[in-house]
């Protein structure tokens, strides 16, 4: 007999009758009626409103949801006022009757994947200031997780910058951020928790040497092979299920348990949270043997164990390593050779658990590691997770490890959706797929040593000043000292009768060069600050023009299929290369060779090597022809002339070998016409501006995206030098963008029409031109 304290035997005996009546019922009956019972008590249940903080709070929303925690469920109800989210759990196992959230305090709300589900949905506040820094709520259905995320995003106190998952990877990529961040940005987007043990972040093995005195971060023989899951590095071991695969029926799968489940997680943290381990396993620990008592052993396991997949987990390269050590709160047990569980036996390169995590996270920081890390985030996160990408990489789980391999709501029987639900917890789930093409290799520090330098921050004043200093010509790209934020206009020159199509700069002359579409080619004088001349070259427009590194001679593309050489010493034409058969829309020269593009849908190329001092002009002589679906709008060449780019009017990149002038790759970039392109210095990026107003940053080699922003405007032209682009905007502004922190430094309006051309020298002087028919000449601030 007992006797109740706080509640009457009339508010309690009807529920115990009917849980005994339950109890009686087979299985299938008893979870039913069990459900029903729940379901009936939990919808009379009502939030207390004497909880709310403020009287004058006005309620948006209520619904029902639960709170999630590792290994335990706790329902209750959600209310979202104009200020704070409440949850109020159903019974009183939380320490306080009610949960509250500022909204203010709100830094991060991601909806989230439960149980294959999209119902779940991740709170994130700041550490100050608040009780719950973190909430994680799992919802009836993915409408109701939907309308609480919009009704929370709609509150004015509620102002959220999600970084976008493009700009996370250029940052990576440009070595802004590490390969430990980026990894756990990705496991966050991809729907990884450490509140969810179903799916706690993942991170890759990247050693495999754990018995030597030294790591070697040197030797290639220390890493793990990146490129293939843990089921295939070993190659005997992958044959056995290959064989296996074959005679399987549908649906196959090489691995019948997953690289990251519950009991993995569990498994590596046992002497951290052992309470955990006994929720998980029905109160017993594990045997001692086959505990996590040896870094090495666990290795081996993974390389030869029939059934062992699995990877390792954050804890391993962030924190002091006390997930290794036992604390002596438990006793976990005696091993066979008589050795009781004490802490890991760690490799003989690290001194102690703390050693060992600032080994294991330089080793993930190194050289070979980020090489080669893009590989395993195709396998995990990317194109080889799933589909015959999958199949080719050795990379095939069991069908209930994938989202959308089972509808859980169509599912009638409970029992049957019982059995569902605990094998989809137990057996491990794959990422959510983040990217459907490979994704991009970082750039290294050997890549590009003289790269990543910081810039300044953001200055938004622009001053003019009288004088221009080009005494000193540059001869590297960018001083470390060169401030993009601070742009002076030092000249302006405003003499053409029609929109400027392109404009250069000459140092050694001290000269500036422009055409229009009046067909006028304009000489101006940085020094007089005066135009010298101006000469008709052709009957229709010009489209572009490049100056000779002798400053003797200018070459113009025409809209009259031509392009002309001018002589700036004679001032005459001396040749006239009937080049194309439509528009010539733009030229370039590098290493003896001029490229034209036209609107004809070619790209051709013209042995035009540069006269010495003692010779005299020679023409240009036809050499090869690239031929395109589409008129050709833009092109770029590397310094060495090994890669061409060429866009055109479909919105289409052709990536051309100039070794073989054979070609590597078509992209689809744009929707619309592509208005410039350039390529990075590296040669591993193509940027891209068009007329449907974005901005692309596109891999080389896979093609990938991986970097887009609306610029709200059509981008008409750009420049482009490191990692610093300038755009030319159809309002007359000039953007300028750091492309490594992935952020707009500045911008500015040049011009009263729209930029239409843009050139950079060596030396840091910017030449824009307008629709409003001026030039002008800006430069950065250099201390």
């Amino acid at each position: 007999m007992f006797s109740l304290n706080y509640v009457t035997i009339a508010d309690c005996l009807p529920l115990i009758c009917q849980l005994h009546r339950a109890s009686t019922l087979p299985p299938a009956d008893q979870n039913t009626m069990i459900g029903a019972i729940v379901m009936s008590r939990q919808s009379r249940v009502k939030f207390n409103t004497s909880w709310l903080d403020d009287l004058y709070e006005k309620v948006e929303l209520q619904c029902q949801a639960d709170k999630i925690m590792p290994l335990v469920t706790n329902p209750g109800r959600v209310m979202v006022t104009t200020s704070r989210l409440y949850f109020q759990p159903f019974n009183n196992v939380e320490r306080s009757p009610v949960i509250k959230v500022r909204l203010k305090d709100i830094v991060s709300l991601m909806k989230r994947r439960f149980l294959l589900k999209q119902i779940g949905l991740e709170i994130k506040c700041s550490e100050h200031g608040t009780s719950q820094p973190h909430l994680y709520l799992a919802f009836k259905t993915r409408d109701d997780r939907d309308a609480l995320y919009d009704k929370i995003m709609s509150q004015p106190e509620v102002n959220l910058q999600m970084p976008d998952q493009k700009d996370m990877t250029m940052k990576w990529q440009n070595g802004v951020i590490s390969n430990y961040d980026y990894l756990m940005y990705l496991n966050s987007v991809a729907d990884r928790s450490f509140f969810d043990l179903t799916q706690y972040p993942v991170m890759p093995w990247v050693i495999q040497d754990f018995t030597s005195e030294q790591l070697d971060l040197e030797n290639a023989e220390t890493f793990r092979d990146l490129s293939k899951p843990i089921g295939a590095l070993n190659p005997e071991r992958l044959e056995r299920m290959k064989e296996r695969y074959i005679d399987m029926p549908e649906p196959k799968f090489l691995y019948g348990s997953h690289y990251s489940t519950p009991g993995y997680v569990l498994f590596y943290l046992a002497r951290l949270v052992p309470e955990y381990v006994l929720c998980l396993q029905n109160g017993k620990f594990d045997q001692p043997d086959r505990m996590f008592n040896s870094l090495w052993e666990v290795w081996q396991n993974c390389l030869n164990g029939a059934a062992d997949f699995k990877e390792l987990i954050p804890e391993f390269f962030d924190g002091n390593g006390e997930y290794m050590i036992n604390s002596g709160v438990c006793n976990f047990g005696v091993r066979q050779d008589g050795r009781p569980i004490g802490n890991v036996d760690l490799p003989p390169w690290a001194k102690d658990s703390r050693d060992f995590i600032k080994k294991m996270r330089e080793a993930l920081e190194c050289e070979y590691v980020s090489r080669h890390l893009h590989e395993w985030i195709d396998l995990v996160f990317g194109h080889k997770q799933r589909g015959e990408e999958a199949e080719k990489a050795d990379n095939v789980f069991y069908y209930l490890t994938y989202e959308g391999s089972i509808d859980l709501d169509s599912i009638k029987d409970p029992n049957e959706r019982a059995c569902m639900e605990i094998q989809i917890m137990e057996f491990g789930q794959v990422p959510k797929q983040l990217l459907t093409t490979p994704h991009p290799a970082r750039f290294t520090s050997k890549e590009h040593p003289h790269e990543r330098e910081n810039l300044q921050q953001l200055i938004t004043h622009v001053q003019e000043t009288p004088s221009l200093d080009t005494d000193n010509v540059e001869e590297e790209t960018v001083p470390q000292t060169v401030d993009f934020t601070h742009m002076h206009k030092l000249l302006t020159f405003s003499k053409h009768k029609d929109t400027i199509t392109d404009v250069k700069l000459c140092l050694k002359k001290k000269m500036a060069f422009s055409v229009s579409q009046d067909s006028l080619l304009k000489l101006y004088s940085l020094e007089e600050q005066r135009q010298l001349r101006s000469v008709t070259v052709a009957n229709m427009a010009l489209s572009s023009c490049i100056v000779m590194p002798d400053c003797k001679t200018v070459i113009c593309g025409a809209w009259d299929n031509n392009v002309y050489f001018y002589s700036v010493e004679y001032g005459n034409i001396l040749d006239t290369l009937h080049a194309h058969d439509d528009a010539v829309i733009t030229i370039y020269w590098r290493n003896d060779l001029l490229f034209t593009a036209s609107w004809d849908s070619t790209v051709k190329l013209w042995q035009l090597p540069c006269p010495s001092a003692d010779e005299g002009f020679i023409a240009a002589e036809y050499f090869v022809q690239l031929d395109h679906d589409h008129g050709v709008s833009d092109l770029a060449v590397d310094e060495n002339c090994d890669i061409l780019v060429s866009a055109t009017r479909e919105g289409q990149l052709y990536v051309w070998d100039l070794q073989k002038y054979a070609l590597k790759n078509v992209f689809q970039a744009h929707e619309d016409v592509i208005n410039a392109i350039r390529l990075d210095q590296g040669c591993n990026k193509i940027v891209s501006c068009g007329a449907d107003s974005y901005l692309r940053i596109i891999d080389l080699v896979s093609g990938t995206e991986i970097f887009v922003k609306d610029i709200k405007e059509v981008v008409l032209c750009l420049a482009m030098v490191n990692n610093i682009v300038i755009l030319g905007t159809s309002r007359g502004w000039v953007q300028v963008w750091d492309m490594e922190k992935v952020q707009m430094l500045h911008q500015f309006e040049a011009h009263k029409g729209a930029v239409t051309c843009l050139h950079m020298t060596d030396d840091m002087h910017l030449l824009s031109g307008s629709e409003d028919r001026s030039v002008c000449v800006w430069k950065p601030s250099i201390k």
